[in-house]
């Protein structure tokens, strides 16, 4: 089962003021989600997300997060693979799910799969 690719991908950050400030210059745009625990911008197709203390929600660095159409058969695909879940699927809000999972080098990946429309 292929991917819808990587669309997202999510920074851990320590100063959101600073860190929006950064990637508003960067991406040349206001961010669409702007709140105190998420600021997220959609730039040319790809959503850029800041998470204040990421560090302490157990990210390590940036977190790119692959489209798929159903979650649990990719998980399922992964760990056959050799992957293992990081974290289980869960609803982040309106039915958009996501779960992590490492690579063999303990390498941090997402999937995320949106409501069927």
């Amino acid at each position: 089962m292929s991917t819808q690719g990587i669309k997202t991908v999510l920074h851990p950050v320590t100063d959101l003021a600073a860190a929006k400030a950064v990637y508003t210059a960067l991406l040349g745009t206001e961010p669409q989600a702007d709140a105190p625990y998420y600021v997220g911008y959609d730039a040319e197709g790809q959503h850029i997300g800041l998470v204040p203390n990421g560090a302490q929600q157990g990210m390590t660095g940036p977190v790119t997060y692959w489209h798929v159409a159903d979650i649990e058969a990719k998980l399922a695909e992964v760990t056959a693979a050799g992957g293992q879940v990081k974290d289980e699927p869960k609803d982040v809000g309106n039915g958009r799910l996501v779960a992590t999972f490492t690579d063999p080098d303990g390498n941090v990946l997402g999937v995320l799969q949106d409501p069927q429309s």
